[in-house]
């Protein structure tokens, strides 16, 4: 199954045209032509089928057919993550984490942060292009860079929990999920999140966790964190 994305189709859409390099794709990389069936989301949980009736590499059209709603997964997950040093550290964590399931996604620039800019553009295609390889119609919500003060000041029902490396007393994350739940979970950057910042989260009502025995990277501890909450909730 090979999957598209087309974020202004809706329960009313009747036709579409896609972009020229999606066209090249279908008509030269696919090679489909007048009459065969594609597969396209628009990231907010529906399903297309549709009948090309237009094929070259220039324009493609499509009718549709029908639609269906996907289920959501049954917990939502939003992780609070510090922009690793190296880009392609976070970029990896992003794509990752879009395959096992995850809702939205804040990097959260910390004391300890060395990269406090982010590239939005390319990270939210990075998101795309992992929701279409593994086949799914809800696109995760990348939310612009915020600062920890900025972001732990906001008000949030779900579960919250800091992962951090201080040695104080601490419960495994997997011991305290929740299942069915909406979780929220800050992971700090490679100096770990800083003294005042673990204070403040706590004072905030976040519940300090660990996720392992070993000191992780901060890729590899979202992605930890990602798979345990999936985990409880399979």
């Amino acid at each position: 199954m090979q999957l598209f994305y087309n974020d202004t189709l809706t329960e009313t859409s009747t036709s579409i045209k896609f972009s020229r390099e999606e066209s090249k794709h279908i008509s030269k990389v696919l090679r489909k032509q007048e009459g065969d069936a594609l597969n396209i989301t628009n990231g907010k949980g529906l399903l297309f089928t549709a009948s090309i009736t237009f094929s070259n590499p220039s324009q493609c059209h499509a009718t549709i057919d029908s639609y269906t709603l996907e289920a959501r997964k049954p917990y939502r997950l939003h992780l609070v993550v510090a922009p690793t040093k190296m880009n392609d550290r976070y970029e990896w964590f992003l794509e990752k984490a879009t395959e096992i399931g995850i809702h939205e996604i804040t990097p959260i620039i910390c004391d300890h942060s060395e990269r406090k800019v982010i590239k939005q553009e390319r990270f939210e295609r990075i998101l795309l292009n992992a929701m279409k390889q593994s086949l799914q119609c809800y696109l995760p919500k990348l939310n612009p860079a915020i600062s920890f003060s900025n972001f732990i000041s906001t008000t949030n029902h779900d579960q919250l929990y800091i992962a951090h490396c201080e040695e104080t007393k601490k419960q495994s994350l997997k011991d305290v999920l929740k299942q069915g739940s909406s979780y929220t979970i800050l992971i700090g950057p490679e100096g770990d999140f800083s003294t005042k910042e673990i204070e403040l989260a706590l004072t905030s009502g976040y519940t300090p966790v660990t996720l392992g025995d070993t000191r992780l990277r901060t890729e590899t501890a979202a992605m930890v964190a990602t798979h345990s909450v999936a985990f409880i909730n399979s």
